[in-house]
């Protein structure tokens, strides 16, 4: 394939409900999202899911349209590609940057599978129908609150529930979510906001029989979670530490964490990822999928990466209804009895909703080879 032209669609949406976790409370999301079209006219999709400020990660919109117009398109447009992999040795120049990279690589991917008469799944390697999903609740400011989200999770399926914590806001939630829901899977997300000072702290939420604990130490760190990890019964997850699959080996090697949340954009792309599931499935570590608050483009492609046999735990991708009052993507992602059905149509497996994607774009940026 060929890219000739390129667009960056600068989009802004409201989420239903504020999303609230130990650092940041998101109520409106930005993205930019990427429509690359070949020299034959087909097009494909990719988003790039950076936030507005750096507290996931040092990366933002703001950097990532840098990095994208001024770096990465210049580097692909107008250049002959026979595979997504590729994208890898053309950007190899470029240090870091995962998300900016992530969003151009996923509409290659879309394109890719495409032209091959593939759903993504497929072109991906992934075989299951259906993909097992679970949910993220954020922090609320009355248990009622929280145990009505639960409830309404429950209600609709949902195989395993996320809640987010923070010190003062921990083990008093974890234990009355668990007295209330004694068998239900649940795993804690702490998004880097405890230090080893607050190790007797995490070593009380062993007795709460928790899937997991996500990301409690520092954003950058694997020393210190394989100390904290040799500590405590329950597993740790890693997330915001791991993004190439060299930092996923020196996790396993240190012992760093027993489950690492795959994110597409965290990690570089799609081809990033099917390295780290190879080196999880190969050293028998738990896999699951996460969400950043995307739309239905970057969703797709996580449905179609948790199609994999190597992600063996539910993931965070959960029912569009759940975050907009409207979308990009049509048909809506939906839940039914805690699944959703991975797409069988060549590329992603959803249409663009023009008419709403131009509603939520506040400007574009078109670039030609």
């Amino acid at each position: 394939m060929k890219l000739t032209n390129i667009t960056l669609h600068y989009v802004q949406m409201k989420l239903k409900n504020p999303f609230t976790n130990s650092f940041s409370t998101v109520k409106n999301r930005s993205f930019i999202i990427i429509e690359a079209i070949t020299d034959d006219g087909m097009t494909g999709w990719g988003e790039c899911v950076a936030f507005d400020q750096p507290w996931y990660t040092e990366e933002t919109i703001q950097t990532c349209s840098h990095i994208l117009k001024d770096v990465l398109i210049p580097t692909i447009i107008g250049q002959h590609i026979h595979h997504p992999d590729e994208l890898s040795s053309f950007f190899s120049p470029v240090r870091r940057n995962p998300m900016a990279k992530s969003a151009l690589e996923g509409a290659v991917w879309d394109l890719y599978a495409k032209q091959n008469g593939l759903s993504l799944s497929a072109a991906l390697g992934g075989g299951r129908k259906q993909i097992e999903a679970g949910i993220s609740i954020g922090l609320k400011k009355k248990d009622e609150e929280l145990f009505a989200a639960i409830d309404t999770s429950l209600a609709q399926g949902y195989k395993r529930i996320k809640l987010k914590i923070k010190p003062g806001q921990d083990i008093s939630l974890i234990s009355k979510v668990r007295d209330r829901y004694p068998g239900i899977p649940i795993m804690a997300d702490a998004n880097s906001s405890y230090t080893l000072a607050d190790m007797d702290r995490l070593r009380e939420l062993d007795q709460y029989g928790l899937m997991m604990i996500e990301q409690p130490l520092a954003y950058n760190d694997l020393y210190e979670h394989a100390l904290l990890q040799k500590e405590l019964k329950t597993k740790i997850c890693l997330d915001e530490s791991i993004q190439s699959a060299h930092d996923a080996l020196q996790a396993i090697r240190f012992g760093s964490c027993r489950v690492i949340n795959l994110k597409i954009g965290r990690v570089g792309g799609l081809s990033e990822s099917l390295k780290i599931l190879k080196l999880c499935e190969d050293e028998g570590i738990d896999v699951w999928c996460g969400g950043m608050l995307e739309t239905g483009i970057s969703r797709a492609h996580t449905i179609a990466l948790a199609s994999m046999s190597a992600v063996n735990l539910p993931g965070d991708i959960s029912s569009t209804q759940n975050y907009w009052h409207q979308d990009i993507t049509a048909p809506e992602v939906t839940v039914s009895k805690g699944c959703i059905n991975v797409p069988d149509k060549p590329g992603i497996g959803f249409e663009l909703n023009r008419d709403a994607l131009e509603a939520f774009t506040v400007r574009k940026e078109h670039f030609h080879a």
